[in-house]
């Protein structure tokens, strides 16, 4: 986030890849804002991670997935 509202850090980081230069050009067009999202709250863990059930569904609302089952 630092580099991406930072456009001085830009000389440093050349070994960067160049999709997060994209992403610190879209920051300063303001046409995407950064945020910080704590640790707990990252809804990427869902996916990448073994959560507890308390945790799993709490993620799984906040996605909006909700599970369908159908009795025959």
């Amino acid at each position: 986030m630092k580099i991406a509202r930072n456009p001085i850090f830009h000389a440093s980081t050349k070994h960067i890849e160049c999709h997060y230069h994209f992403v610190c050009k879209k920051v300063m067009l303001q046409e995407v804002e950064l945020i910080h999202v704590p640790t707990g709250e990252q809804l990427v863990d869902i996916f990448i991670k073994a959560l507890g059930k308390n945790k799993f569904e709490k993620m799984r609302l906040k996605l909006q997935v909700v599970i369908v089952t159908t009795i025959t």
